[in-house]
Protein backbone atom coordinates (compact mmCIF):
# COMPACT_ATOMS: atom_id res chain seq x y z
CA UNK A 1 0.00 0.00 0.00
CA UNK A 2 0.77 3.20 -0.61
CA UNK A 3 1.59 5.81 2.16
CA UNK A 4 -1.93 7.36 2.39
CA UNK A 5 -3.38 4.02 2.04
CA UNK A 6 -1.64 2.32 5.37
CA UNK A 7 -2.02 5.62 7.18
CA UNK A 8 -4.26 8.18 5.86
CA UNK A 9 -2.15 11.08 5.67
CA UNK A 10 -1.07 12.56 2.70
CA UNK A 11 2.87 11.87 1.71
CA UNK A 12 3.46 15.05 0.69
CA UNK A 13 3.42 16.37 4.41
CA UNK A 14 6.58 15.56 4.72
CA UNK A 15 9.47 18.39 5.73
CA UNK A 16 10.05 20.37 2.81
CA UNK A 17 7.22 19.31 0.78
CA UNK A 18 4.44 20.80 2.55
CA UNK A 19 5.50 24.12 1.09
CA UNK A 20 3.32 23.16 -1.80
CA UNK A 21 0.42 23.01 -0.57
CA UNK A 22 -1.10 26.38 0.91
CA UNK A 23 -0.05 26.99 4.12
CA UNK A 24 -3.28 28.07 5.26
CA UNK A 25 -4.64 24.86 4.58
CA UNK A 26 -2.71 22.76 6.42
CA UNK A 27 -2.57 24.96 9.32
CA UNK A 28 -6.22 24.21 9.32
CA UNK A 29 -5.72 20.82 9.32
CA UNK A 30 -3.41 20.58 12.02
CA UNK A 31 -5.17 22.62 14.22
CA UNK A 32 -8.65 20.48 13.69
CA UNK A 33 -6.85 17.08 13.54
CA UNK A 34 -8.57 14.56 16.22
CA UNK A 35 -11.30 16.64 17.12
CA UNK A 36 -13.13 16.79 13.84
CA UNK A 37 -13.53 12.92 13.47
CA UNK A 38 -14.31 12.65 16.96
CA UNK A 39 -17.31 14.91 16.92
CA UNK A 40 -18.24 13.56 13.82
CA UNK A 41 -18.17 10.15 14.48
CA UNK A 42 -20.61 10.59 17.91
CA UNK A 43 -22.52 12.94 15.74
CA UNK A 44 -23.42 9.94 13.15
CA UNK A 45 -24.38 7.68 15.97
CA UNK A 46 -26.71 10.31 17.50
CA UNK A 47 -27.88 11.94 14.14
CA UNK A 48 -26.69 10.30 11.09
CA UNK A 49 -28.84 7.77 8.65
CA UNK A 50 -28.65 4.43 9.91
CA UNK A 51 -31.97 3.51 7.74
CA UNK A 52 -30.89 2.92 3.92
CA UNK A 53 -30.05 -0.92 3.43
CA UNK A 54 -26.58 -0.55 2.38
CA UNK A 55 -25.56 0.87 5.83
CA UNK A 56 -26.89 -2.03 7.52
CA UNK A 57 -24.00 -4.66 5.72
CA UNK A 58 -19.90 -4.17 5.50
CA UNK A 59 -20.10 -6.83 2.73
CA UNK A 60 -17.77 -4.91 -0.28
CA UNK A 61 -19.81 -6.34 -3.14
CA UNK A 62 -23.65 -4.65 -1.47
CA UNK A 63 -21.28 -1.33 -0.52
CA UNK A 64 -19.99 -1.06 -3.66
CA UNK A 65 -23.63 -2.05 -5.48
CA UNK A 66 -25.00 1.01 -3.25
CA UNK A 67 -22.22 2.90 -4.55
CA UNK A 68 -21.98 2.56 -7.79
CA UNK A 69 -25.98 3.49 -7.70
CA UNK A 70 -25.70 6.63 -5.93
CA UNK A 71 -23.49 8.45 -8.30
CA UNK A 72 -25.44 11.19 -9.89
CA UNK A 73 -28.60 10.06 -8.61
CA UNK A 74 -31.15 10.59 -5.31
CA UNK A 75 -31.08 7.94 -2.82
CA UNK A 76 -34.98 7.65 -2.83
CA UNK A 77 -34.70 6.27 -6.73
CA UNK A 78 -31.67 4.27 -5.97
CA UNK A 79 -33.28 2.09 -3.39
CA UNK A 80 -36.03 0.16 -5.61
CA UNK A 81 -32.72 -0.56 -7.85
CA UNK A 82 -30.30 -1.60 -5.09
CA UNK A 83 -33.17 -4.19 -3.58
CA UNK A 84 -34.22 -5.69 -6.95
CA UNK A 85 -30.45 -6.23 -8.33
CA UNK A 86 -29.88 -8.37 -4.93
CA UNK A 87 -32.83 -10.12 -5.65
CA UNK A 88 -31.69 -10.91 -9.29
CA UNK A 89 -28.00 -10.78 -8.91
CA UNK A 90 -27.39 -11.55 -4.54
CA UNK A 91 -23.75 -12.24 -5.15
CA UNK A 92 -20.98 -10.83 -7.14
CA UNK A 93 -20.75 -13.95 -9.05
CA UNK A 94 -23.98 -13.91 -10.27
CA UNK A 95 -23.93 -10.83 -11.31
CA UNK A 96 -20.72 -11.69 -13.43
CA UNK A 97 -22.45 -14.66 -14.44
CA UNK A 98 -25.50 -12.65 -16.07
CA UNK A 99 -25.74 -11.96 -19.74
CA UNK A 100 -25.00 -8.09 -19.94
CA UNK A 101 -28.41 -7.67 -21.41
CA UNK A 102 -30.22 -8.86 -18.52
CA UNK A 103 -28.07 -6.31 -16.15
CA UNK A 104 -28.96 -3.26 -18.51
CA UNK A 105 -32.48 -4.38 -18.22
CA UNK A 106 -32.65 -4.41 -15.01
CA UNK A 107 -30.81 -1.41 -15.27
CA UNK A 108 -33.49 0.57 -17.32
CA UNK A 109 -34.42 3.73 -16.01
CA UNK A 110 -31.85 4.18 -13.63
CA UNK A 111 -29.60 6.40 -16.31
CA UNK A 112 -25.84 6.63 -16.83
CA UNK A 113 -25.77 3.38 -18.65
CA UNK A 114 -21.93 3.34 -18.57
CA UNK A 115 -22.62 2.64 -14.88
CA UNK A 116 -23.89 -0.68 -15.77
CA UNK A 117 -21.72 -2.07 -18.17
CA UNK A 118 -18.99 -0.80 -16.07
CA UNK A 119 -20.79 -3.04 -13.07
CA UNK A 120 -21.03 -6.15 -15.23
CA UNK A 121 -17.18 -5.97 -15.89
CA UNK A 122 -16.14 -5.27 -12.69
CA UNK A 123 -17.63 -7.91 -10.92
CA UNK A 124 -16.37 -10.47 -14.01
CA UNK A 125 -12.75 -9.06 -13.20
CA UNK A 126 -13.88 -9.76 -9.07
CA UNK A 127 -14.28 -13.38 -9.97
CA UNK A 128 -11.44 -14.08 -12.91
CA UNK A 129 -8.89 -12.12 -11.21
CA UNK A 130 -9.28 -12.39 -7.04
CA UNK A 131 -11.70 -15.35 -6.60
CA UNK A 132 -14.90 -13.52 -6.06
CA UNK A 133 -13.56 -11.76 -3.56
CA UNK A 134 -13.22 -7.69 -3.55
CA UNK A 135 -9.43 -7.03 -2.54
CA UNK A 136 -8.95 -4.84 0.64
CA UNK A 137 -6.18 -2.72 -1.09
CA UNK A 138 -6.73 1.08 -2.82
CA UNK A 139 -4.66 0.30 -5.70
CA UNK A 140 -6.22 -3.26 -6.40
CA UNK A 141 -10.00 -1.55 -5.83
CA UNK A 142 -8.80 1.13 -8.14
CA UNK A 143 -7.84 -1.16 -10.58
CA UNK A 144 -11.32 -2.92 -10.95
CA UNK A 145 -13.60 -1.75 -13.98
CA UNK A 146 -15.67 1.77 -13.15
CA UNK A 147 -14.26 2.11 -9.70
CA UNK A 148 -12.66 5.92 -9.13
CA UNK A 149 -10.29 6.92 -6.11
CA UNK A 150 -13.27 8.16 -4.26
CA UNK A 151 -15.42 4.65 -4.93
CA UNK A 152 -12.67 2.43 -4.09
CA UNK A 153 -12.16 4.71 -0.62
CA UNK A 154 -15.66 4.06 0.49
CA UNK A 155 -15.66 0.17 0.01
CA UNK A 156 -11.86 0.09 1.30
CA UNK A 157 -12.78 2.30 4.37
CA UNK A 158 -16.74 0.58 5.30
CA UNK A 159 -15.67 -2.47 4.76
CA UNK A 160 -11.80 -3.26 5.80
CA UNK A 161 -11.27 -0.23 8.14
CA UNK A 162 -8.73 1.49 5.80
CA UNK A 163 -7.84 4.76 7.01
CA UNK A 164 -8.67 6.87 3.69
CA UNK A 165 -10.73 9.69 3.30
CA UNK A 166 -13.36 9.35 0.25
CA UNK A 167 -13.71 12.42 -1.83
CA UNK A 168 -17.20 13.14 -3.56
CA UNK A 169 -19.31 15.96 -4.19
CA UNK A 170 -21.08 16.13 -0.36
CA UNK A 171 -17.17 15.79 1.10
CA UNK A 172 -15.60 18.30 -1.14
CA UNK A 173 -18.32 20.73 0.12
CA UNK A 174 -18.07 19.73 3.82
CA UNK A 175 -14.17 20.02 4.10
CA UNK A 176 -14.04 23.05 2.21
CA UNK A 177 -16.28 24.65 4.39
CA UNK A 178 -14.45 23.70 7.60
CA UNK A 179 -11.56 24.13 6.28
CA UNK A 180 -12.08 27.49 4.87
CA UNK A 181 -10.69 26.01 1.68
CA UNK A 182 -10.65 29.23 -1.59
CA UNK A 183 -8.83 27.26 -4.08
CA UNK A 184 -10.84 26.56 -7.40
CA UNK A 185 -11.52 23.03 -7.58
CA UNK A 186 -12.21 22.83 -11.21
CA UNK A 187 -7.86 22.50 -10.62
CA UNK A 188 -6.53 19.74 -10.45
CA UNK A 189 -3.72 20.64 -8.13
CA UNK A 190 -6.13 21.88 -5.59
CA UNK A 191 -9.01 19.14 -5.64
CA UNK A 192 -5.72 16.95 -4.60
CA UNK A 193 -4.85 19.40 -2.08
CA UNK A 194 -8.51 18.72 -0.41
CA UNK A 195 -8.05 15.19 -0.24
CA UNK A 196 -4.96 15.29 1.34
CA UNK A 197 -5.87 17.38 3.77
CA UNK A 198 -9.12 15.15 4.12
CA UNK A 199 -6.87 11.75 4.71
CA UNK A 200 -5.15 13.89 7.19
CA UNK A 201 -8.50 14.39 9.40
CA UNK A 202 -9.79 10.65 9.26
CA UNK A 203 -9.81 8.82 12.89
CA UNK A 204 -6.45 7.44 14.35
CA UNK A 205 -8.48 4.39 15.20
CA UNK A 206 -9.69 1.95 12.30
CA UNK A 207 -12.82 0.73 13.60
CA UNK A 208 -13.68 4.76 13.47
CA UNK A 209 -13.77 4.26 9.75
CA UNK A 210 -17.52 2.86 9.09
CA UNK A 211 -19.28 5.73 11.21
CA UNK A 212 -16.67 8.35 10.10
CA UNK A 213 -17.09 7.94 6.44
CA UNK A 214 -21.22 7.19 6.79
CA UNK A 215 -20.70 10.60 9.02
CA UNK A 216 -19.23 12.57 6.01
CA UNK A 217 -21.98 11.67 4.09
CA UNK A 218 -25.08 12.00 6.20
CA UNK A 219 -23.62 15.47 6.92
CA UNK A 220 -23.22 16.75 3.57
CA UNK A 221 -26.88 15.07 2.46
CA UNK A 222 -29.05 16.53 4.95
CA UNK A 223 -26.47 19.44 6.87
CA UNK A 224 -24.10 20.95 4.93
CA UNK A 225 -26.67 21.23 2.00
CA UNK A 226 -25.28 23.10 -0.95
CA UNK A 227 -28.19 26.27 -0.36
CA UNK A 228 -29.19 27.33 3.27
CA UNK A 229 -27.21 24.71 5.26
CA UNK A 230 -28.56 24.32 9.01
CA UNK A 231 -25.30 25.36 10.57
CA UNK A 232 -27.21 24.54 14.22
CA UNK A 233 -27.68 21.40 13.41
CA UNK A 234 -23.95 20.26 12.22
CA UNK A 235 -21.15 18.96 14.86
CA UNK A 236 -18.69 21.46 13.51
CA UNK A 237 -20.47 24.66 14.27
CA UNK A 238 -17.98 26.24 16.52
CA UNK A 239 -15.29 24.98 14.75
CA UNK A 240 -16.36 25.63 11.09
CA UNK A 241 -13.85 28.12 9.47
CA UNK A 242 -16.30 28.92 6.81
CA UNK A 243 -19.24 30.22 9.07
CA UNK A 244 -16.77 31.68 11.08
CA UNK A 245 -16.20 34.31 7.90
CA UNK A 246 -19.82 34.68 7.30
CA UNK A 247 -20.82 32.73 4.24
CA UNK A 248 -19.92 29.37 4.22
CA UNK A 249 -22.45 28.75 1.17
CA UNK A 250 -20.18 30.74 -1.08
CA UNK A 251 -17.81 27.24 -0.79
CA UNK A 252 -16.81 24.99 -2.66
CA UNK A 253 -15.24 27.28 -5.54
CA UNK A 254 -15.33 25.23 -8.41
CA UNK A 255 -15.17 27.83 -11.78
CA UNK A 256 -15.04 25.25 -14.60
CA UNK A 257 -18.72 24.62 -16.12
CA UNK A 258 -19.77 21.74 -18.10
CA UNK A 259 -20.35 22.33 -21.64
CA UNK A 260 -24.22 21.36 -22.50
CA UNK A 261 -24.99 20.57 -26.07
CA UNK A 262 -28.12 19.81 -27.93
CA UNK A 263 -29.43 16.73 -30.37
CA UNK A 264 -32.29 16.62 -32.34
CA UNK A 265 -34.14 13.29 -33.24
CA UNK A 266 -37.05 11.94 -35.51
CA UNK A 267 -38.59 8.34 -34.22
CA UNK A 268 -40.21 6.01 -35.71
CA UNK A 269 -42.74 4.60 -33.32
CA UNK A 270 -43.81 1.57 -35.45
CA UNK A 271 -46.57 -1.19 -33.90
CA UNK A 272 -47.54 -3.72 -35.91
CA UNK A 273 -50.56 -5.47 -33.81
CA UNK A 274 -49.62 -6.15 -30.93
CA UNK A 275 -45.12 -5.71 -31.44
CA UNK A 276 -42.73 -2.80 -31.88
CA UNK A 277 -40.12 -2.62 -33.85
CA UNK A 278 -36.64 -2.24 -31.86
CA UNK A 279 -33.16 -2.14 -32.48
CA UNK A 280 -30.54 -2.19 -29.76
CA UNK A 281 -27.95 0.72 -29.59
CA UNK A 282 -24.01 0.52 -30.71
CA UNK A 283 -21.79 -0.77 -27.84
CA UNK A 284 -20.20 2.40 -27.07
CA UNK A 285 -21.84 5.68 -26.61
CA UNK A 286 -25.29 7.11 -25.12
CA UNK A 287 -27.30 4.55 -24.37
CA UNK A 288 -24.91 1.67 -25.22
CA UNK A 289 -26.56 -1.62 -25.66
CA UNK A 290 -30.47 -0.84 -24.96
CA UNK A 291 -32.76 -0.95 -27.07
CA UNK A 292 -34.69 1.75 -28.75
CA UNK A 293 -37.36 3.01 -31.48
CA UNK A 294 -35.20 3.94 -34.44
CA UNK A 295 -33.58 7.17 -34.43
CA UNK A 296 -33.32 9.53 -37.22
CA UNK A 297 -30.99 12.82 -37.57
CA UNK A 298 -33.25 14.77 -40.21
CA UNK A 299 -37.12 14.24 -39.76
CA UNK A 300 -36.82 14.21 -44.09
CA UNK A 301 -35.26 10.64 -43.80
CA UNK A 302 -37.87 9.24 -41.62
CA UNK A 303 -39.92 11.12 -43.84
CA UNK A 304 -38.22 9.26 -47.07
CA UNK A 305 -38.55 5.97 -45.12
CA UNK A 306 -42.13 5.75 -44.83
CA UNK A 307 -42.81 7.21 -48.51
CA UNK A 308 -46.39 6.97 -49.49
CA UNK A 309 -47.32 5.61 -45.88
CA UNK A 310 -46.15 9.03 -44.42
CA UNK A 311 -49.55 10.20 -44.05
CA UNK A 312 -50.68 7.28 -41.92
CA UNK A 313 -47.74 8.02 -39.42
CA UNK A 314 -49.27 10.36 -36.73
CA UNK A 315 -46.88 13.01 -35.04
CA UNK A 316 -46.43 12.52 -31.08
CA UNK A 317 -45.76 15.17 -28.56
CA UNK A 318 -41.50 15.50 -28.32
CA UNK A 319 -39.96 15.09 -25.33
CA UNK A 320 -36.37 16.50 -24.49
CA UNK A 321 -34.32 13.98 -22.56
CA UNK A 322 -31.59 15.86 -19.99
CA UNK A 323 -28.49 14.16 -20.05
CA UNK A 324 -25.27 15.38 -17.74
CA UNK A 325 -24.31 17.25 -20.82
CA UNK A 326 -26.70 17.33 -23.42
CA UNK A 327 -30.16 17.89 -23.93
CA UNK A 328 -31.72 15.42 -26.47
CA UNK A 329 -35.04 16.51 -28.59
CA UNK A 330 -36.75 13.30 -29.37
CA UNK A 331 -40.17 13.85 -31.97
CA UNK A 332 -41.74 10.28 -32.55
CA UNK A 333 -43.90 9.65 -35.40
CA UNK A 334 -46.67 6.92 -34.41
CA UNK A 335 -47.29 3.88 -37.72
CA UNK A 336 -49.79 1.32 -36.48
CA UNK A 337 -50.38 -1.29 -38.76
CA UNK A 338 -51.75 -4.90 -39.06
CA UNK A 339 -49.35 -6.38 -40.79
CA UNK A 340 -45.47 -5.56 -41.97
CA UNK A 341 -44.35 -3.63 -45.05
CA UNK A 342 -41.85 -5.30 -46.09
CA UNK A 343 -40.02 -2.68 -47.68
CA UNK A 344 -39.72 -0.61 -44.55
CA UNK A 345 -39.02 -3.20 -42.62
CA UNK A 346 -36.23 -4.39 -45.21
CA UNK A 347 -35.10 -1.24 -44.87
CA UNK A 348 -35.02 -0.83 -41.42
CA UNK A 349 -32.74 -3.81 -41.33
CA UNK A 350 -30.19 -2.31 -43.32
CA UNK A 351 -30.22 0.91 -40.95
CA UNK A 352 -29.29 -1.94 -38.17
CA UNK A 353 -29.61 -5.15 -38.41
CA UNK A 354 -29.92 -5.88 -34.64
CA UNK A 355 -33.77 -4.47 -35.30
CA UNK A 356 -36.36 -6.91 -34.55
CA UNK A 357 -40.62 -7.00 -33.72
CA UNK A 358 -40.99 -6.98 -29.86
CA UNK A 359 -44.49 -8.23 -28.77
CA UNK A 360 -45.46 -5.28 -26.64
CA UNK A 361 -46.54 -8.06 -23.68
CA UNK A 362 -42.84 -8.48 -23.03
CA UNK A 363 -40.83 -4.92 -23.19
CA UNK A 364 -41.03 -5.36 -19.33
CA UNK A 365 -37.65 -7.95 -20.37
CA UNK A 366 -36.12 -5.48 -22.32
CA UNK A 367 -33.74 -2.79 -21.36
CA UNK A 368 -35.16 0.35 -22.37
CA UNK A 369 -33.97 3.92 -21.81
CA UNK A 370 -36.29 6.26 -20.12
CA UNK A 371 -38.17 8.35 -22.97
CA UNK A 372 -38.86 5.25 -24.61
CA UNK A 373 -40.42 2.92 -21.66
CA UNK A 374 -42.29 6.13 -20.72
CA UNK A 375 -44.05 5.81 -24.68
CA UNK A 376 -44.39 1.78 -24.25
CA UNK A 377 -44.82 1.15 -21.02
CA UNK A 378 -46.27 4.18 -19.02
CA UNK A 379 -42.82 3.59 -16.54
Amino acid sequence: MTGRTQTGLPPDTREGVREARPLDLWASVKHLQGDLSKRLVAWQAQSGRHHLPWQQTRDPYRVWLSEIMLQQTQVSTVLGYYERFLQRFPTVGDLAAAPLDDVLTLWAGLGYYSRARNLHRCAQAVVAEHGGLFPPGLDQLVALPGIGPSTAAAIASFCFGVRTSIMDGNVKRVLSRVLNYEQDLALRVHEKALWDAANALVPQACQDMPAYTQGLMDLGATVCTPKSPTCLMCPWTDLCLSRQSGNPERLPIKTRKLKRSVRESSVLWWECGDAVWLSQMPAAGIWAGLWVMPLFDEASTLDGLLGQHLSDAVAQPPLKHVLTHLDWHLRPKRWVTQQTVPEVEARLRELAPSGRWVPLSQLEQWGLPAPFRKWLVGA
